[in-house]
């Protein structure tokens, strides 16, 4: 059963923190099969312990600050894309072309949310853009054949596996040899000194400059979390992949969003990267190594730099080249096998993998940055890196739930009072008390409050999302 204390291990904390987190359980909150809401608390609270240590030490307090992780916050913000209305209008999530499909020996799913992968899709399949045609032409087809055209196409469609056939993929094997959260050390450059912080909110990444190279939803989050806690972040994108209006409008929050062709603006990313503290990418393994960004050259050209990099699959094993997304994951991990019926596969209910490997993500800077200037071994880029499959294979190490999804509460089963902290159990009534609304250069936003939380911290995000790339490239 997924647990913070376990997490908190993976990021090299202090086991003695946890103490100071606390959870309000909420029944019914992401019901599902597997133990998604405990995942989902998890990621969350060792989130929000990353930062209050770091805070902490900043602020030059004995005592770190008590961490509150509830339940109804940390269902709502994993569901935040969901809840999201602009100007009263509720976004479209997943476009038409992306979903189940039935073929000739059982199903895949496809992923076809932006143009390019749509085209790619549609010209591996040689169909016109016609649900229809596209179903027409899967039916036919058995589903591993279709994965490999796709991908051979450069499009997204994956084949649904059990648990067992994940289990026997070599990329499974591959996954099962690396940590949840994988820590390098860069360099040996000397310790960075953190500015002091006084008064409150109390801004653990206050000062800090963050380069965010990320994409859909897993980076984003963690830069969005970066950006509550008072960083300064700036998203880049290549001109020519705009992001989806409505997932920038969610992921944007606290940020600032520009264009930058990395080959043509190489100088300005340079003077970037010279102030930069963090960089964060979320595109799939070495994609970016062509423009020197892979984490050996970053860190050789901005020595002591934290470089923090999510991907879908992987940087190792067959498919670490590979293209991927959380639905994709669900699909051939066995997740959606576990969720479905014998009928038709099944889905978390929520993005799960995204957001819990987003926060895992920021957790991970957040304690990297704690130990370059505080820990024992002080100074020293770091590489910290994570995979939704390897979230994916942590959120099924323990058994399924019962067939209502209904996980048996207590301070022991859920992992929170087994760390000692205190656990209150109230009802789960629905997200309205953290949804919040906020006028913006986008139109008037309903949306998820944070779910990171901790005594002294903040409660919202400084400034609302802009519109896509209208930001300049400099700090």
């Amino acid at each position: 059963m997924p647990d913070i204390g376990f997490v908190w291990s993976e990021l090299g904390g202090d086991p003695a923190l946890l103490a100071r987190v606390s959870t309000v359980v909420r029944p019914g909150a992401l019901p599902a099969r597997l133990p998604v809401r405990e995942l989902a608390r998890a990621c969350v609270g060792a989130c929000a312990l990353a930062a209050a240590e770091l805070g902490a030490h900043r602020a030059g307090r004995v005592e770190v600050p008590r961490v509150t992780v509830d339940d109804g916050a940390v269902a709502t913000a994993f569901t935040g894309e969901r809840h999201l209305l602009v100007d009263g209008r509720a976004p479209q999530t997943f476009a038409p072309l992306s979903r189940f499909w039935r073929t000739a020996d059982g199903w895949v799913r496809t992923h076809a949310n932006y143009p390019h992968h749509r085209a790619r899709l549609l010209h591996a399949l040689d169909v016109p853009e016609d649900p229809a045609a596209v179903g027409s032409a899967l039916r036919d087809r058995p589903a591993l054949e279709v994965e490999e055209a796709v991908y051979g196409a450069g499009g997204l469609a994956v084949a649904l596996r059990t648990p067992a056939e994940w289990a026997a993929h070599d990329q499974a094997a591959a996954l099962a040899t690396r940590p949840l959260v994988e820590r390098v050390r860069l360099d040996t450059s000397r310790a960075r000194a953190l500015p002091p912080l006084d008064g409150t909110p109390l801004l653990p990444a206050a000062g800090l400059r963050v380069l965010d190279l990320t994409r859909v939803l897993a980076g984003p989050v963690a830069t969005r979390t970066l950006a509550l806690l008072g960083a300064d972040v700036l998203r880049l994108d290549a001109p020519h992949l705009p992001e989806l209006p409505d997932q920038h409008a969610d992921t944007g929050f606290g940020k600032r969003s520009a264009t930058l062709d990395l080959a043509a603006g190489h100088d300005r990313f340079e003077e970037l990267l010279a102030a930069a503290d963090v960089v964060v990418t979320g595109y799939r393994p070495g994609a970016l190594d062509r423009f020197g960004l892979s984490p050996e050259a970053l860190a050789e050209r901005r020595p002591g730099l934290v470089v923090a990099q999510v991907s879908a699959w992987g940087a190792y094993g067959p498919w670490g080249g590979r293209r991927g997304f959380d639905s994709l994951v669900q699909v051939a991990t066995g997740i959606a096998a576990v969720e479905g019926s014998a009928e038709r596969p099944g889905a978390l209910p929520a993005q799960a993998l995204d957001h819990g490997t987003g926060y895992l993500l920021a957790a991970a800077v957040l304690r990297a940055l704690t130990e370059q200037a505080y820990g024992d071994a002080a100074g020293g880029g770091r590489l910290v890196r994570l995979a939704l499959a390897r979230t994916a294979a942590w959120l099924q190490d323990g058994s399924p739930l019962p067939e209502d999804g209904a996980a048996a509460d207590g301070a022991g089963a859920d992992g929170a009072g087994a760390d000692g902290a205190e656990v209150g159990t109230v009802p789960y009534d629905g997200p309205a008390r953290w949804l919040a609304e906020t006028d913006s250069p986008v139109g008037r936003l309903r949306y998820a409050r944070p779910a990171v939380s901790f005594a002294d911290g903040p409660h919202d995000w400084a400034r609302p999302p802009g519109p896509w790339g209208v930001d300049a490239a400099r700090w």
